[in-house]
């Protein structure tokens, strides 16, 4: 059994994420991980598979032949686990080169990103134009985590930084 990462986009519909375990089922592959979106009217797909190398080839064909996808696909490695994963809900006024800050800062401490999610939204009562994203990071020292919430502060009196767990 070999495991590919797989990325899907292709206009949204009902019955996608059917049709596309059904493919992944009839070859006998195993759907490990997924994020699936649907963003303004296109639906993206990442899926981390394992599947025989011998029934690889055909699952490609099977998914490449639902109408309008693209898709890019490569062998998936597996990699040291970090000591410590943290996940951030982050919220600050949206302004553009917020993204390139925050993975600036995360950059430099040596932290990898695993998961980033972000919306704009307006706030409620005022309206003002608000940037939220959900972070996980997995840190290599248990130590950057008071330098990670230093410099996530340092890009704005207006950031608001909310820990939701830890493992």
């Amino acid at each position: 059994m070999r495991r590919y990462l797989i990325t899907l986009q292709l206009p949204d519909r009902k019955g996608l994420v059917e049709q596309i375990a059904n493919a992944v089922s009839h070859h006998g592959g195993n759907w490990l991980d997924s994020e699936l979106r649907h963003i303004d009217g296109i639906f993206a797909a990442i899926l981390l598979l394992e599947i025989d190398e011998q029934h690889w080839d055909e699952l490609q064909e099977a998914l490449e032949s639902i109408d309008g996808l693209m898709m890019t696909a490569a062998p998936a490695a597996h990699f040291n686990q970090p000591r410590l994963r943290l996940t951030y809900n982050l919220v600050a006024y949206d302004r553009p080169g917020l993204v390139k800050e925050i993975s600036n800062k995360l950059s430099s401490l040596g932290i990898n990103i695993e998961r980033f999610s972000s919306k704009y939204e307006s706030a409620s009562h005022t309206g003002i134009a608000l940037f939220r994203a959900t972070i996980s990071l997995g840190l290599s020292d248990p130590h950057q985590e008071d330098l990670l919430t230093e410099a996530l502060y340092e890009i704005g009196d207006d950031v608001v930084i909310d820990k939701v767990r830890s493992r």
